[in-house]
């Protein structure tokens, strides 16, 4: 049995950074979220925008998994004032994806706090948790191939591109956003 097939819930975990906090999600997150979620330029590179009933229910989503696995796709939030600005974190995608099974990093911020790095501290702590507590032996990122700022943050963690370009099969054929192009990072790698 490896650490993603536990037989008892995990205790949820909470990372922190000098600035930010990764946690469980709360009620009070499901505004900014909902906010985020419709908001055209946080949501370029989605498909489409969320109501406020699809946003709601995909923080649910989250909260349920880090529940059932201990990690996820966690609320972040300032550390000097405890305001919410969105979610980073590690998923098993339930896509099946080229690089399947895997488990990946993610993340989505609201527009104010952009450009602070904030979304590259947040994951270079859910990535040392991925390695050195759940001892995963690989994560993977991706991103539709026009989203050059998500892009840029996968490279800053170190993450190495990969040649080869895919599908998404959630992402209707045909439609602009569904070529993706994906990074990874092997454990070994980080540790050096």
């Amino acid at each position: 049995m490896n650490c993603l097939e536990a037989s008892s819930p995990p205790p949820i975990r909470e990372l922190g950074t000098a600035r930010l906090t990764l946690r469980q999600w709360q009620a009070s997150d499901l505004e900014p979220f909902a906010r985020m979620n419709a908001d055209p330029q946080v949501m370029k590179f989605f498909p489409a925008l969320l109501s406020r009933t699809e946003s709601d229910a995909m923080a649910d989503r989250m909260r349920a998994l880090i529940t059932e696995r201990g990690f996820g796709f966690w609320a972040v939030e300032l550390e000097e004032s405890q305001a919410f600005i969105g979610f980073v974190g590690l998923h098993i995608p339930a896509a099946k994806l080229p690089f399947s099974p895997c488990v990946e990093i993610g993340w989505r911020l609201a527009l104010p706090p952009w450009g602070q790095g904030y979304a590259t501290e947040a994951a270079q702590e859910a990535l040392r948790f991925a390695f050195a507590h759940l001892e995963l032996p690989e994560i993977v990122s991706f991103t539709a191939l026009g989203n050059l700022r998500s892009q840029a943050v996968m490279r800053r963690l170190n993450m190495r591109p990969q040649p080869e370009t895919f599908q998404h099969p959630e992402i209707p054929a045909g439609h602009p956003l569904r070529e993706h192009c994906w990074y990874r990072l092997r454990r070994e790698e980080w540790q050096s």
